[in-house]
């Protein structure tokens, strides 16, 4: 629909410009819309309004215009609204139903790395750990979704202070390798954390237990395989309740065998400076408003920080993957820590062709617009979450108690998924389980509901799928095939922007209109044959993109809702 408005625009301007046709927010004036007339005029020295009447009168002579749209016309002051005919409707309607992947253009093709998740190891999985695993696995899947190689890594965080920490709490409390459990952990991480704030003395003891460990005592390895095992086994658990999965399993201390070789490659290029005993690199550029500190490589006592480990997951990501791109998901308070690293991958020979993209997300927050907490007051371990999350469900609904323990989880996944995913990552948002445990309003039990209701009237009516002819109905009819046509542009979107809330709010919009469909046009008692192969077959469709979306916003669908 761009091409033959551009063929005019560029005839008329005498030069080649991009156009684009936007979706209109007013569906009863028109379907699309040109806005771009203001600033051509301007560059043109023209009147808007009569350099749109003069677009229009050029598109009206257009063979192919004729063919797809009923109306073409310029309002003031300089608007050019297209209006399509129902036949072009249905013809592209026709092509989503019978091609690939709902005949969308895909992107050039690129190798990506993909790093979200990133749990500590010896510590429980919280609430705090849920955006990143959750957006990450939906970015994930949109950019498989529209044709990229992708590579997911969990990249654990398993060789910092803490594991110094747990070491140090465990020898003081004399546990074996062999003796430790998931439940000690838990309790012992808090508990040697604050000793460290308090008494700096246990605080060095920690800080040389992790060098030690980094630098391979065996004593120290032992404690630190137990423990990475234990608690890579819980991580997995509750990942997968999530349906988060990874392609990689590796962690900081994976990057560690890469260290010698980097470093060389840096002191090769002169990158690394002596500052108060330890190695920094610089990374402030002329450009910056504000000095940026910089990347500590490696401290006075010999240990590395998370800088280090960082910058070698690059440098081991180019060995092994080569890749374009490699996007980054973790809390946006990061910020300053991957513009340093970033930076530094950008000197270094080996690694400055890769693009990293560092893509922050805000945090969950309480009613009170604090980072939530449970109703003990807490900041709640994953698992008592989805627990309290169920409650409420089941307690809200009476007729619940007869969903299997497989639906009931699901369902509490889209509580979770949808009030998240449908914010932008970038924000904080407040999660409300009462209100998103609702099978009402902009909920991910009401995108369930309406899956499900749609599914078995078309369940009821299978027989009547087939092709859809060239009429359209009634305004209900009309506005959900229009907003079906916006798939392409929502995931293309998706993907450009790195941001699942376009996606899960074009969900939600399709499953008000379907609704909206469904109480003003009865299906199951309709004698016109049609008419009912018509819309069974636009029913169809529209539940083969709603349970696409789902997934691309890792929703499973239950059984029943």
């Amino acid at each position: 629909m761009n091409k033959e408005l551009k063929q005019v625009i560029s005839e008329i301007k005498k030069e080649e410009i991009p156009v684009e046709l936007k979706i209109s927010n007013r569906p009863d004036l028109c379907d699309y819309q040109y806005d771009g007339i203001f600033g051509l005029a301007k560059e043109m020295h023209k009147n808007p309004y009569e350099l749109g009447i003069e677009i229009v009168n050029k598109l009206e002579e257009n063979p192919t215009c004729k063919e797809k749209f009923s109306k073409i016309e310029c309002v003031r002051p300089g608007f050019i609204n297209f209006t399509l005919k129902d036949s072009y409707i249905n013809e592209l309607l026709s092509k989503m139903i019978t091609e690939e992947k709902y005949n969308i253009s895909m992107p050039k093709q690129e190798t990506i790395v993909i790093d979200y998740g990133g749990a500590n190891i010896a510590k429980p999985l919280h609430v705090g750990h849920l955006r990143p695993a959750i957006v990450g696995e939906s970015i994930k899947r949109i950019l498989k979704y529209m044709g990229q190689n992708v590579i997911s890594d969990v990249h654990l965080g398993d060789y910092g202070l803490q594991m110094g920490q747990v070491i140090y709490g465990l020898q003081q409390e004399n546990i074996s390798p062999k003796e430790i459990t998931l439940e000690k952990l838990a309790t012992l991480y808090p508990k040697i954390s604050g000793l460290c704030k308090e008494d700096e003395t246990i605080k060095g003891i920690c800080e040389n237990i992790t060098k030690e460990l980094q630098d391979g005592k065996q004593e120290y390895q032992e404690y630190f395989k137990e423990i990475l095992n234990i608690s890579k086994q819980d991580i997995k658990k509750m990942y997968d309740y999530l349906g988060v999965h990874f392609d990689l399993w590796l962690g900081e201390s994976d990057a560690y065998k890469y260290i010698p070789e980097l470093t060389e490659e840096l002191k090769k290029q002169n990158l690394i400076e002596t500052s108060e005993g330890a190695k920094v690199i610089h990374v402030t550029s002329e450009t910056d408003s504000l000095e940026i500190p910089p990347l500590i490589y490696q401290k006075s006592n010999g240990g590395y920080l998370y800088g280090t480990t960082d910058l070698a997951t690059i440098y081991q990501r180019e060995i092994d993957y080569k890749p374009n791109k490699i996007f980054y998901i973790a809390d946006k308070r990061q910020n300053l820590h991957f513009t340093q690293v970033f930076r530094v991958a950008k000197k270094l020979e080996k690694t400055k062709e890769i693009d990293c993209e560092f893509l922050g997300n805000g945090t969950i927050n309480g009613k009170d617009g604090k980072p939530f907490k449970t109703r003990a007051g807490d900041t709640p371990k994953l698992e008592n979450l989805f627990n309290e999350i169920k409650d409420i469900f089941l307690k809200d609904e009476l007729h619940n108690e007869n969903y299997t323990e497989e639906d009931l989880d699901k369902i509490v996944n889209s509580v979770i998924k949808f009030a998240d995913l449908q914010n932008s990552r970038e924000k904080e948002y407040i999660f409300d389980i009462e209100k998103f445990s609702k099978t009402t309003g902009k909920t991910g039990p009401y995108i369930l509901y309406t899956y499900v209701r749609t599914k078995k009237i078309i369940k009821n009516n299978e027989q009547y799928i087939d092709k859809l002819s060239k009429t359209i109905y009634n305004v209900h009819d009309r506005e959900l095939r229009m907003k079906l046509l916006g798939l392409e542009e929502a995931l293309n979107m998706a993907f450009k922007t790195r941001m699942s809330s376009g996606l899960a709010n074009f969900l939600y919009e399709i499953c008000v209109l379907v609704n909206a469909f469904y109480e003003n046009n009865h299906i199951n008692n309709l004698e016109d044959n049609k008419k009912k192969t018509d819309w069974v077959t636009l029913l169809d469709l529209t539940t083969r993109i709603i349970k696409d979306l789902l997934d691309l916003l890792v929703i499973e669908i239950p059984s029943k809702m």
